[in-house]
């Protein structure tokens, strides 16, 4: 029986089960948009798919409504999809276990896909609901949203005729967002030229675990360890003390996500093993220390391996150096909605091949100077490490239009039906608005959604009651919208 039996609403909870059991990491989604396919012809629901795989499913007005504007409600099918490296479940397998915990619902050791499954979940459950009244409806399932937002960048805008855009990929049924930050990112690649070790030279394993990761944006100020930095100060650290060479480093697994893990190989003098342990334990007392009550699982695991051709000495100081001075956290806050992040990097994921190290990161920013500022720091950086750099300028802040009648209604709605004012929010995360509001001209938009908690990495929570009134409200508002 799964742990959603019984949840209300319940064709929400019905969806978003199915979608459990699908795997739908980005770029490959086609079981997914199959799965909606069918639905959509099973209830005799027209749908087109784009060249890129975005899916359009339009529904028919409730009777006494046709006359109402179109209304877009979109999601995107994708998920990030982490795990522990012990856990039996693969959301890239469309293994997701998922439980309750009171009032939530999680997956066991891997990410539940909330994100932005119930978004998907919610908009297919409005098509079928008959205690549902709306005008007619276009449900805009994207794909590749968490790389890069590829979908709504490929979207063939003549597949969409509404103009009133409701996206469902918000996190909080306290708010209603009404922009977010613009990003970029940036790859860095520092040529190492390894060669074969010196004799008497042993090489060592050195894996860093226990990061509790999260969404680079939303969780980029809650001073969280980044596993791939945080590996690296304690090979800086070490590198005072005892002379090393690196041979290999991989870390982090999506480009949107804090890094939890990450591993390096080192050559050292076989002598100089036993220093090499003792200077890593110092600087992962370090580490304890500054993240405790964020991060209170930090591990480092060290061991013998097989020694592999290796950087020299002064390449290897230039890829330290190079990962200490790359920034990864908040840069800025915002002087305009006080106690949000302005500007931020993450430093996401990182790997050595072919013997170039590549640094990818992931910066964002609710001001397009600030953004272009961050970049050119990035490319002073690769200038000052004798590294080249790619800069891939992903899509750009989406900026909040106060005035719209879609914001009013919808601010109405929440007062009528929830009983309070809704926060109007600026999100550090990048939502599909950035690029539809360029694709679709004239459009009106508005983010909503239920309570989601650690996007992004295992431990992902979606509450129960935020789904419900996330579900009458945008009920409700479909109601007003129409009338």
């Amino acid at each position: 029986m799964s742990a959603l039996a019984g949840l209300e609403p319940r064709l929400v909870w019905t969806r978003f089960d199915e979608l459990t059991r699908i795997p739908r990491p980005s770029k490959e989604e086609r079981a997914v948009r199959e799965h909606v396919l069918a639905w959509a012809e099973a209830r005799g629901l027209a749908a087109e798919v784009d060249e890129v795989g975005n899916v359009v499913v339009r529904v028919p007005a409730t009777d006494g409504r046709e006359a109402a504007p179109t209304v877009v409600l979109q999601a995107h099918l994708d998920m990030v999809c982490e795990r522990d490296p012990d856990s039996p479940y693969d959301p890239r397998e469309g293994r997701i276990h998922v439980v309750r915990d009171g009032d939530w619902v999680l997956a066991d050791g891997t990410t539940l896909g909330a994100d932005n499954g119930i978004g998907v979940a919610g908009a297919l459950a409005t098509a079928e609901d008959p205690a549902l009244a709306h005008g007619p409806l276009e449900l805009l399932l994207t794909v590749s949203e968490e790389q890069g937002l590829d979908g709504a960048k490929g979207l063939d805008p003549k597949l969409v005729t509404g103009r009133l855009l409701v996206n469902l990929d918000g996190t909080s049924d306290t708010s209603i967002t009404v922009g977010c930050a613009g990003s970029a990112h940036t790859f860095t690649h520092l040529p190492l030229s390894p060669a074969a070790l010196p004799d008497g030279w042993s090489a060592l394993s050195v894996a860093f675990s226990g990061a509790k990761g999260g969404h680079s944006g939303e969780d980029i100020a809650s001073g969280r360890a980044n596993a791939i930095t945080a590996l690296a100060r304690v090979l800086s650290s070490v590198r005072a003390r005892v002379p090393l060479r690196l041979a290999e480093l991989h870390g982090g697994v999506s480009r949107n996500a804090i890094p939890r893990g990450a591993r390096a190989v080192v050559a050292v003098a076989a002598a100089a093993e036993d220093a090499f342990g003792l200077a890593a334990e110092d600087a992962l007392r370090a580490l304890r220390e500054q993240h405790a009550g964020t991060d209170d699982g930090l591990e480092l695991a060290l061991e013998q391996v097989e020694p592999p051709a290796a950087a020299g000495e002064a390449a290897t100081s230039r890829a330290l150096d190079l990962l200490a001075a790359t920034p990864s956290g908040v840069v800025a806050m915002s002087t305009v909605v006080p106690g949000s992040v302005e500007t931020s990097t993450s430093l996401n994921v990182a790997g050595i091949e072919d013997g170039v190290l590549t640094l990818a990161s992931m910066s964002r920013s609710a001001s397009p100077t600030a953004l272009d500022a961050l970049v050119a720091r990035f490319e002073a950086l690769a200038r000052l490490a004798g590294a080249e750099i790619e800069v891939v300028r992903s899509y750009p802040p989406w900026r909040p239009d106060l005035g719209s009648t879609l914001l009013a209604t919808a601010r109405s709605a929440y007062a009528r039906i929830l009983d309070a004012e809704p926060e109007l929010v600026v999100v550090h995360g990048g939502l599909e608005c950035a690029v539809l509001g360029e694709r679709l001209a004239g459009v009106q938009m508005i983010s909503l959604g239920p309570e989601i908690v650690g996007p992004h990495a295992p431990g992902e929570r979606l509450s129960i009651s935020g789904t419900e009134r996330f579900y009458r409200l945008l009920g409700a508002l479909l109601d007003d919208l129409s009338a």
